[in-house]
């Protein structure tokens, strides 16, 4: 993983650690992936310049990759487990952990059940999504919780290949998931496939 800072000038300099204020224009070149990241405050020259310097860095590559640009506040998907990491700073032993939890709100569902009412289907799922947010799971482990349960799915009684799992839990990793929905997601799969049976 590579983290470039853009300057004023178009200037690209590789840094070793990102400081997310509001002015600054990063690249994180990752591999699969090129962020590019831009504060609220920077200026049209730098974001110009940023598009022109994440594109170029994508068109030296032997294999291109995808190019995906996040507004600061707005960020999104694998690239918040980065930002921590990124924001203490890149060293050789660099491990992208889990992102930030954030927490379903099902304060008037749960009212609704102490009240006597028999869930519904949509409520059901934000109790058990609820109660999988509190389990503190990483944010990989529940990309890969959902892989194997989409895979289930998919494949029937066949068993799906460590590959498929690998391109499966890098596809939902990559995606825009917040981990709430990967939550919601994983429960709604589980809710569907109880009832099928």
């Amino acid at each position: 993983m590579h983290l470039y800072s853009v300057y004023q000038n178009g200037a690209l300099r590789e840094v070793k650690k990102a400081i997310f204020k509001e002015e600054r224009v990063y690249i994180v070149d990752d591999v699969k992936i090129i962020y590019l990241w831009i504060g609220l405050k920077a200026t049209e020259k730098k974001k110009e310049y940023g598009i022109k310097r994440a594109n170029d860095l994508n068109r030296k590559r032997k294999n291109s990759a995808k190019v995906e640009t996040l507004i600061q506040n707005q960020e999104f998907g694998s690239f918040l487990a980065l930002m921590d990491v990124l924001k203490k700073g890149l060293g050789d032993d660099i491990h992208v952990g889990k992102r930030a939890e954030l927490k379903l709100k099902i304060n008037d569902t749960l009212e609704l059940i102490e009240a006597g009412l028999e869930p519904d289907f949509e409520a059901e799922i934000s109790v058990n999504a609820y109660n999988l947010s509190q389990q503190k799971k990483s944010y990989k482990d529940l990309c890969k919780e959902l892989a194997e349960i989409q895979l289930s799915i998919i494949k029937g009684k066949a068993k799906a290949t460590k590959q498929e799992k690998e391109k499966k839990f890098e596809e939902i990793f990559k995606s825009s998931s917040t981990y709430d929905e990967l939550c919601w997601l994983i429960a709604e799969l589980k809710s569907l496939t109880e009832k099928k049976k």
